[in-house]
């Protein structure tokens, strides 16, 4: 794609490196076929490629994002499965990146519109708060229907009907703390507790750690250490992104020191695909930017490290049947595709995948708020895929994929490592069928 930047312009690091992402593009259109609000909605500004445009347009003219820019940009759920069709090596990722955050300096949203984004930014990324507005949620609930008809309140609808009806206990996995391997020690990791997940489900990191400790690895939770970044992120709050990202390299980096890492462990693919960006997101920050390379480098999903690791026969393998939905950021964000299901297939379990598995299940962190309509139609075609398989359960490595799945079917979701933790000496998950 030719470009038509000034030397003026180039001289800022986030427009030439925007600049470089949109030369490689050639307007293939072979994003447009895997683009899930495309699919959805059919129109070339909801594709990848129609994005495109509509950036380098704003970009290059130096102007404020409009009401059309904003309307499609909002759309896009940051599956980047456009990234793994592309053939030209466009990073999209962050190109809409820099885009949202250039949306956010420029363009004033209306009132509803920007309380709803605050809340979730002001809520969602700290357990505390986050725990008291679920145990809130309750109260709402009985107008959640209501909201859901009224256009600027549909996000506060879709909070109330994704709300748990009941808030899990704290679990001590987010305790900052060592936790001592078994027998002797083959390794030692930092594990994310992040800030949604711990909430939602604790048992996802009480499962990897009891997993973990079995194996002979030492499993450290920094003091510090909070939300990865990625949720006010992707809504374009660069700088609330960046001290979160802070914030985490200044914990992993005393444990490097302290005694050392072999890897950071995440358990929410979400949080995985921003915290290996870490390095990229703190390039130009030259208090940071060796320091967050590191800590990307170590970065490893929770089914990334036990694959190398020499694991025992299973314990107790069920022969049940699982449906594998592999998350947007695991198989498109991380390109980690066939770990989980050679793990869970060597635990005794039957895989199968879902038709259509590279498409979005909708959730992509706040889009099923934000952008409910889109989100449950999404959903709905993931779980009507997911069910036509004949699985007994369902296993993911995202929790708002989780969440968005168990809206829309009654089979179990539950965290690929709970299934591993179990087929390797651990608790049976809550709601699985016995083998």
């Amino acid at each position: 794609m030719q470009t038509a930047f000034t030397p003026e312009q180039l001289a800022d690091p986030h427009i030439a490196e925007s600049e470089a992402i949109l030369r490689k593009c050639v307007h293939c259109g072979f994003c447009t076929a895997t683009c899930p609000t495309y699919v959805t909605l059919g129109n070339e500004l909801d594709s990848p490629r129609g994005r495109i445009y509509l950036i380098k347009d704003m970009l290059e003219n130096g102007r404020p994002a409009d009401t059309e820019i904003v309307t499609h940009v909002d759309r896009c759920l940051s599956c980047l499965a456009c990234m793994t069709t592309c053939p030209s090596g466009v990073n999209y990722m962050h190109l809409v990146d820099h885009a949202r955050a250039h949306i956010e300096k420029t363009y004033r949203r209306p009132l509803i519109d920007r309380l709803t984004r605050r809340l979730l930014a002001m809520v969602l990324p700290y357990p505390a708060r986050f725990r008291a507005a679920l145990s809130l949620a309750g109260l709402g609930r009985p107008f959640a229907g209501l909201f859901r008809r009224i256009g600027p309140l549909k996000p506060l609808g879709a909070m109330l009907a994704l709300a748990p009806a009941r808030v899990p206990k704290k679990s001590a996995s987010a305790l900052p703390g060592v936790r001592g391997a078994q027998g002797e020690r083959k390794g030692r990791v930092a594990l994310l507790s992040g800030c949604a997940q711990p909430v939602l489900d604790p048992g996802i990191n009480d499962a990897a750690i009891r997993l973990l400790t079995r194996l002979g690895i030492e499993v450290v939770v920094a003091a510090g250490e909070g939300c990865c970044g990625a949720l006010v992120h992707h809504m374009g709050r660069e700088a609330d992104a960046l001290d979160a990202a802070r914030r985490n390299v200044d914990a992993w980096t005393a444990e490097l020191d302290k005694g050392g890492l072999d890897a950071v462990i995440i358990t929410a693919s979400g949080c995985g695909t921003t915290i290996k960006d870490y390095g990229f997101m703190l390039r130009l920050d030259p208090a940071y930017a060796d320091k967050a390379a590191r800590v990307s480098a170590l970065a490893k999903d929770i089914t990334e490290y036990l694959t190398g690791l020499d694991l025992p026969e299973p314990a107790t393998p069920s022969g049940l049947t699982v449906a594998y939905h592999s998350a947007c950021s695991m198989q498109h964000g991380q390109k980690i595709v066939r770990e989980p299901k050679a793990l869970l297939s060597r635990a005794g379990f039957a895989v199968k995948e879902p038709r259509e598995g590279h498409l979005c299940c909708g959730s992509a962190g706040t889009y099923n708020i934000l952008q409910p309509e889109i989100a449950a139609r999404l959903g709905a075609r993931k779980v009507k895929n997911i069910e036509a398989t004949g699985a007994a359960l369902v296993a993911t490595g995202n929790i708002g994929c989780m969440t968005q799945i168990a809206t829309g079917s009654d089979l179990p979701v539950v965290h690929t490592v709970e299934l591993l933790d179990w087929a390797y000496g651990g608790p049976k998950p809550d709601g699985v069928p016995a083998g």
